[in-house]
């Protein structure tokens, strides 16, 4: 039985109102989807570092429908909500970023992220008011879209040179105040830290897992105040280290021992379809 986008919105939404935490892990094709969902996770989300691996690029040299098409299949994969990071909206303009939630919910999408980078080294995030101008046109189109579509706004700040504490919290409780559902800061240095944002909001908090030495147990960022985390490019970062250690061993040793440790075809074909 196909569950309906609505349904899925409506899980979706309902998870970051339970109480504790949830984790979120980010596929990067249907296939790690599959398995992902028959390991019990009640959602998915896509990662734009994970997606451009797929076509052999850096995080951000993918084009808004190459991002589409790789967020249908993921969505195609399973009857798990589904939401896509969708970094700056592929525009600068809030109408980009409005535009980018109203495709992103045509292609089967119950939520979606709008950060405040640039992608300019010389200026690399949009000064406050602009940053939040286009979070409010990107809300704006997710109350538009006929279901309740779960709008993260989300600040690189830790991540792209500006280190600042108040600062980010500024930002976010500025997109908080413009309407989104979610807010997030990649990169926070620490516990204390995570819980200073999460005290500052009233909206669910998402922390993002991947980052050497900036990663915290679930039960510390739960106890911190964090509604949803995710695991961004970290389980493809995973997966490609396997490849690679695999592929060292054969060409620098001419061992196969990849095979015996490795997942067995059968195991890995329970998780697929037929």
């Amino acid at each position: 039985m196909t569950v309906s986008q609505r349904d899925k919105a409506v899980r979706f939404r309902a998870l970051h109102e339970a109480p504790g935490s949830f984790l979120i892990p980010n596929p990067w094709d249907a296939g790690s989807a599959r398995i992902l969902a028959a390991l019990g996770f009640p959602a998915l989300a896509t990662s734009s570092g994970a997606s451009a691996g797929t076509l052999g690029r850096r995080d951000g040299k993918v084009t808004r429908e190459e991002a589409l098409a790789h967020s249908r299949a993921i969505v195609d994969a399973t009857d798990l909500p589904v939401a896509a990071d969708l970094e700056k909206g592929f525009g600068d303009a809030p109408s980009a970023a409005a535009e980018t939630i109203r495709l992103a919910a045509s292609v089967g999408l119950v939520g979606g992220s709008i950060e405040d980078a640039t992608g300019d080294k010389q200026k690399p995030l949009f000064d406050v008011a602009t940053a939040t101008e286009r979070v409010a046109a990107a809300v704006a189109a997710a109350r538009a879209v006929g279901f309740p579509f779960t709008l993260t706004a989300r600040t690189e700040s830790f991540l792209r040179g500006n280190p600042d504490l108040d600062d980010t919290i500024k930002r976010l409780q500025a997109f908080e105040k413009a309407g989104a559902d979610v807010l997030m800061a990649p990169g926070l240095p620490d516990l204390a830290a995570v819980r200073a944002v999460c005290a500052a909001v009233k909206k669910p908090v998402n922390f993002m897992v991947g980052i050497k030495g900036k990663s915290f147990t679930a039960a510390e960022l739960t106890a911190a105040g964090v509604k949803r985390i995710s695991l961004a490019t970290s389980l493809y970062r995973t997966a490609m280290s396997g490849l690679i250690d695999a592929a060292r061993e054969v060409k620098e040793h001419g061992t196969f021992g990849y095979v015996d440790r490795g997942v067995s075809s059968a195991d890995l074909a329970g998780f697929m379809e037929g």
